[in-house]
């Protein structure tokens, strides 16, 4: 392996250095990332991470698994991103200290100390390295790019389309979760059957069990009939449990013994049935914070996260622009009325931005300029949005002051729930609680504004 690329950690940041002339690498590498612990149950022990991320808990599959009862099952993590070592408390319970001082995120340097429950740690950045494999691919499924990050993302994918293993994704909203998850299933065996998706936080708590599993006639009221549920219909191929966060904790224990039986049962049902489902499940939420919180069983999360995958956002490979441009508006629309949208001066002016909303964003953005005929302009206010919100300061001296006060507020309203959906990924349950407000009032607000 002759090509590579070598990123080296230092103290508080990470370089990645290309050797000149360079084809496509194969790999490259990470310092090893430590913590030694100098007090506390574990002290003198040292724990190092096998990639470029260390999730310190008391959890089984934590990297660096401590026996402090006082430290939470998911604790903290440590994770490179970009040029810096970054630490991230996890919703502990009793909070993560960086040198002297309550942190919820921080950067890390070279011997900084960190205090978790009754344990003190030392970070180190060691001299060996951790090799990160590449695909040599610049797409797979329905996605492309050439960028590092995404090569070592098709690598994972790669492995995940050739096994049977459960698949956790991960990302910010719009990275491409439902895009990586049917890119699975179609480089798989399964490709000729099913693929089935469900929207966990698109589907009421009350219905979700029926829409997964099934129900029998009479089984509540309104089940008329049998009918079957998504696993069923997903049978032979694949099932893609999107937002799977919001999953009452009721029904966890339920999706458990499908992960591990493979078995369903109807609401109203004496039986189980066999069902050969391969899952893929994905959530903006960081589960193990909801471990944390006891809103997500870890046995279920354990089950889950076989494989993980852990989508860059857009801002993190902004090289990665040129293609999907191109791939977006070969997929959409007519060549002869997109050619003003692939000269060079506009993709460089794209690359100036940061990308909130991702590669969603980007798609939104294209349409505009599409509809529109020429490059629209990419606006901060309504970024990731896709719509054109109107100021919500812009106000009309010509009218009374309660009619004025009236109009203001409705178009206050309406740029407010442009960005709150947008930044929920349309997720309602999690647009409300954003917002400190129940679902029923969310409900009757996108009702006036015609958007729901």
């Amino acid at each position: 392996m002759n090509d590579r690329r070598t990123q080296l950690a230092d103290a508080s940041s990470v370089s990645l250095t290309t050797l000149p002339g360079e084809a496509a690498a194969e790999a490259f590498q990470v310092r090893k990332l430590w913590v030694r612990a100098t007090s506390g149950p574990d002290g003198g022990k040292r724990f190092g991470a096998m990639a470029d991320r260390l999730v310190i808990g008391t959890h089984e599959s934590a990297d660096v698994r401590l026996s402090d009862p006082s430290v939470s099952r998911f604790h903290c993590e440590i994770t490179v991103e970009g040029k810096r070592v970054v630490l991230r408390d996890l919703g502990s319970r009793n909070g993560t200290v960086l040198d002297g001082v309550a942190v919820r995120e921080a950067f890390l340097s070279e011997g900084a100390v960190l205090a978790v429950g009754r344990s003190q740690l030392v970070f180190e950045v060691g001299g060996e390295t951790v090799e990160v494999s590449l695909s040599s691919r610049t797409d797979f499924g329905t996605m492309v790019g050439v960028s590092p990050n995404m090569r070592r993302v098709f690598a994972v994918l790669e492995k995940a389309s050739e096994s049977e293993a459960t698949v956790l994704i991960s990302g910010e909203t719009g990275t491409g979760k439902e895009a990586a998850a049917e890119s699975i299933h179609l480089e798989s065996e399964r490709a000729e059957k099913p693929f089935v998706i469900v929207d966990c936080s698109a589907i009421p708590a009350d219905l979700l069990e029926s829409e997964l599993f099934g129900h029998e006639k009479g089984a509540f009221t309104g089940a008329t009939s049998r009918r079957d549920g998504a696993f069923q219909a997903a049978d032979g191929g694949t099932i893609f449990l999107d937002e799977l966060g919001e999953l009452p904790l009721a029904l966890q224990p339920k999706l458990l013994r499908v992960l591990e039986n493979h078995e369903v049962k109807r609401v109203g049902a004496t039986q189980y049935q066999k069902v050969d489902v391969r899952v893929i499940a994905a959530t903006n939420r960081n589960l193990r914070e909801e471990v944390n919180a006891r809103t997500f069983r870890s046995d279920l999360y354990y089950r889950l996260a076989i494989l993980e995958v852990d989508l860059p956002p857009l801002r993190e490979r902004l090289e990665d622009l040129p293609p999907l441009v191109e791939h977006l508006l070969d997929a959409g629309y007519p060549p002869e009325k997109t050619r003003f949208l692939r000269k060079p001066a506009f993709l460089v002016g794209l690359a100036r931005h940061r990308w909130p909303g991702n590669v969603r964003e980007l798609r939104n953005y294209l349409a505009r300029c599409v509809a529109l005929r020429e490059t629209a302009e990419l606006r901060p206010e309504v970024e990731g949005s896709g719509t054109d919100a109107p100021d919500p300061f812009e106000v009309d001296i010509g009218v009374p002051y309660k009619e004025a006060r009236e109009q203001w507020l409705a178009r206050f309203e309406h740029a407010y729930l442009v960005r709150l959906m947008d930044g929920s990924d349309g997720n309602k349950s999690a647009a409300a609680r954003k917002a400190g407000i129940d679902r029923v009032h969310l409900y009757r607000l996108l009702w006036r504004h015609g958007m729901k």
